[in-house]
């Protein structure tokens, strides 16, 4: 189905919402503001433009939900977005961070026909380059694991996924993919360090540092 009534502007709004309501925290529009790095007018007037066109509805507490319409459009943005990661990954080989800002750049131009034949070109991925599940097309979305944050010293662990919010931040993806701290390999948290803000991994015989902010963009299992 397409959806050419939506402009790729309000797409990436509901993009945000979907993706900040896995974090299992209250979405609001102050939160959505920063995702979007917006003006609290600009927010508001959006907001307010997505609730009367039926994508999202306002909670009593000022919660913001996705209606049925809203999270259609958020699924299927998203799933385009992850099949062009792969694409870009997998079939062109470039790396985390290019593949993720150009997907980004084409997601919202990609239609029906083209995501079907991407989707059986890549062999129905059922996760991003990230490890984060594809929504759609009888792909159920996978629960995220525990943030690598909480993970006492001596922990091991596998790696499961980068959130959204670390996908986002090219220095951290650079990182991950030079150490081959990647979906599936198994490691080790040695030391956790509150005071000086990091923490210390062993994947294979490499050790290295993390900041533990940065490890709160980690899921693990």
């Amino acid at each position: 189905m397409e959806h050419a009534k939506i402009t790729p502007a309000l797409e990436d709004y509901l993009k945000a919402i979907y993706v900040l309501a896995e974090e299992s925290q209250p979405v609001i529009a102050a939160r959505v503001a920063g995702e979007m790095d917006v003006s609290p007018s600009t927010m508001f007037s959006t907001l307010r433009r997505l609730q009367k066109e039926g994508y999202v509805r306002i909670e009593q507490r000022k919660e913001i939900h996705l209606t049925g319409k809203g999270k259609k459009v958020a699924e299927a943005i998203l799933r385009r977005h992850f099949l062009t990661e792969r694409l870009l990954t997998d079939i062109l080989e470039l790396d985390w961070v290019k593949a993720h800002q150009e997907a980004h750049r084409l997601e919202h131009a990609i239609s029906s026909e083209v995501e079907e034949r991407l989707a059986k070109l890549l062999r129905h991925p059922t996760t991003c380059p990230h490890g984060n599940s594809i929504p759609g097309q009888d792909s159920p979305l996978r629960r995220k694991g525990m943030p690598l944050d909480r993970v006492p010293a001596g922990g091991e662990v596998m790696f499961q996924c980068i959130t959204e919010a670390g996908e986002r931040d090219a220095r951290l993806l650079g990182f991950l993919q030079e150490r081959r701290l990647v979906p599936g390999v198994a490691f080790q948290v040695v030391d956790v360090a509150p005071s000086l803000g990091i923490i210390t991994l062993k994947v294979g015989k490499d050790e290295f540092s993390l900041g533990i902010e940065a490890a709160k963009k980690i899921r693990v299992q």
